[in-house]
């Protein structure tokens, strides 16, 4: 059982350090990555890898329900021991003179996303983050129940990893999922967050090219391994933050709102958006959303909640160093 440190309550975050403005500012792409299978089954990293490009057919389709393996957090499930490391090494192999240091925080978007919840009281559940202080940087590592699920035949869950596969087209082989790191400034802190991308959307005329073109398979000449196992391969295109979109599905009578997905987009600055909806399986031709200029009509809504992660963020790291640092 963990040993408690501090008690963290919702009005005591009300604190004359918060920022007036707790706005994103200053984003840059810093690093990208695919999670390769292989036959050998080895731990493949691509770097930078590329997102799925967006390529849906034409007029109506029906899809088959998500059945088999769904990674719920693929860093888990495949490199549990050293979740964070795919981060580094990516940062390392795009920016070798990059000085980590210099960032306040280091997270997967799912922690902000859960720090948000916490704050509005949107949900009741326990949930866990793993932290650790490293002079004045503050690593947050997410926990789930499980790290992947298998869907048996006889289970719904939807369509929305059958609607991927349809609608995208992978242009690494062998990607089980593409990841990627930016950094920001976010209420005075320096921010590198890590998230899953669904695809990016191409320019029209390269639309032809990149719905076919895929990535050779990766050769072990260019392959670097490392000590916990992974191997690095340098494979793949920049593709910027600009281009990236988000898909979700929905059955056509359940409506998804565009504050239900907010700050999953937020929180990587995601600016595209895909919301298809599907009656009995069967998606009628859905449409790429340009999301930038609700975005940040919801940082500005938000000012209140944004100031207390903010505030939350600051009082997790200075409660952590209080016991010394390390890992909590």
């Amino acid at each position: 059982m963990a040993t408690l440190v501090a008690d963290i309550l919702r009005p005591t975050l009300q604190s004359p350090e918060t920022p007036v403005s707790a706005t994103i500012t200053d984003v840059q792409q810093l690093s990208s990555y695919n999670y390769v299978d292989t036959e050998d089954e080895k731990l493949n990293l691509v770097i930078p890898g590329s997102p799925n490009v967006w390529s849906p057919p034409g007029g109506s389709t029906r899809l088959s329900k998500d059945e088999g393996l769904v990674y719920i957090d693929q860093h888990a499930a495949r490199h549990p021991n050293y979740p964070l490391e795919p981060l580094f090494r990516a940062l390392y192999v795009s920016h070798p003179t990059l000085d980590i240091t210099s960032a306040n925080v280091i997270t997967d978007r799912n922690n902000i996303r859960k720090l948000l919840r916490f704050i509005s009281s949107e949900s009741k559940d326990d949930f866990t983050i793993s932290v650790e202080v490293i002079d004045n940087t503050v690593l947050l590592g997410r926990h789930e129940p499980q790290a992947y699920e298998y869907i048996s035949s006889t289970q719904f869950r939807g369509y929305g990893h059958m609607f991927e596969k349809a609608y995208t087209t992978p242009q690494i082989k062998g990607t089980t999922g593409h990841h990627r790191i930016v950094s920001y400034n976010f209420a005075g802190m320096k921010m590198i967050v890590r998230h899953e991308t669904d695809g990016y959307v191409g320019p029209p005329s390269d639309q032809a090219k990149n719905e076919t073109s895929i990535f050779s398979p990766i050769s072990p000449a260019t392959t670097i391994t490392t000590s916990t196992g992974l191997l690095i391969h340098n494979q793949g295109q920049d593709i910027p933050l600009s281009s990236t979109l988000e898909i979700k599905t929905r059955a056509r009578h359940r409506p998804l709102f565009f504050q239900d997905v907010a700050s999953q987009l937020w929180a990587s600055q995601t600016p595209k958006l895909v919301r298809a909806y599907h009656s009995k399986g069967v998606f009628p031709p859905p449409v790429v959303e340009d999301v930038s200029a609700q975005l940040r009509g919801w940082e500005e809504e938000k000012q209140k909640e944004l100031r207390l992660l903010a505030a939350l963020m600051v009082r997790i790291r200075e409660t952590v160093r209080e016991q010394g640092g390390g890992r909590c």
